[in-house]
């Protein structure tokens, strides 16, 4: 209890430099929270959803409806990018174009690799953001205790009373600034440490995925598709 006047003491009693330096580490601290709720959710969800969906991917009988499939297993959009990238280029007719020059193989890596990037950087949007937040909400925090130290000094001298008593209280007011820095930046670390660990295993899912398609896309004609298409005819003929 007797740290809370401090605080209130201290602000009511600062300049506008203090008072702006107190905004931006709340809005750090709202922006980071906010964003880490935010991509909490969304992580969780995909990492949740994606064994489910692939696992129905695969299941399907043609990639069409796999890619079906995916679209309502796959909330988040994670996957989906790279199925929707394999139906699109093994569909697609390269005649008379530039790209009809370039192996099919090559075609469907490069629309394969530009899905992956796509999701990847769904994954670790914002990630900069907590980064930076992490980085250089204690260095706020401290320009904010130097600027009250200064300021109390000042105002110590120039009322003539420089005994101890009178220097530690605005001193020591001055260094919550400190404190506040931390309390933003702290959180943002660990959340930084915690969702990035998150979205590289969603991202090694992702290659894992595009290395699949792109063998099942890529596979013979007449091999593993045809045979698994052929599958419930020949049973049926039995």
């Amino acid at each position: 209890m007797a740290a809370s006047p401090g605080v209130i003491h201290y602000l009511q009693s600062s300049d506008a430099v203090t008072h702006a330096v107190a905004w931006v580490l709340l809005a750090m601290s709202v922006a980071s929270w906010c964003f880490v709720f935010v991509k909490s959710w969304m992580l969780v969800r995909a990492k949740r959803q994606g064994p489910r969906a692939l696992v129905q991917f695969w299941q399907a009988r043609t990639l069409s409806d796999g890619v079906a499939s995916l679209r309502r297993a796959d909330r988040e959009r994670v996957f989906l990018p790279l199925a929707e990238a394999a139906l699109t280029s093994a569909e697609a007719d390269a005649t008379g174009v530039l790209s009809a020059r370039v192996d099919r193989g090559e075609r469907v890596l490069r629309a394969l690799r530009g899905a992956l990037v796509v999701s990847q950087r769904r994954l670790e949007f914002g990630q900069v953001l907590l980064a930076s937040i992490g980085s250089t909400a204690p260095f706020v925090g401290l320009l904010g205790t130097v600027w009250g130290i200064y300021h109390a000094l000042g105002s110590i001298a120039a009322s003539g009373q420089a005994q101890i008593e009178n220097v530690a209280g605005p001193v020591g007011e001055a260094l919550i600034m400190t404190a506040f820095g931390l309390v933003v930046a702290i959180p943002a670390v660990l959340a930084y440490n915690v969702l990035g660990r998150l979205a590289r295993q969603l991202s090694d899912d992702l290659d894992g995925f595009a290395h699949d398609l792109h063998a099942y896309v890529c596979a013979p004609q007449g091999e593993p598709r045809r045979q698994h298409d052929n599958q419930p005819a020949q049973s049926g003929a039995r």
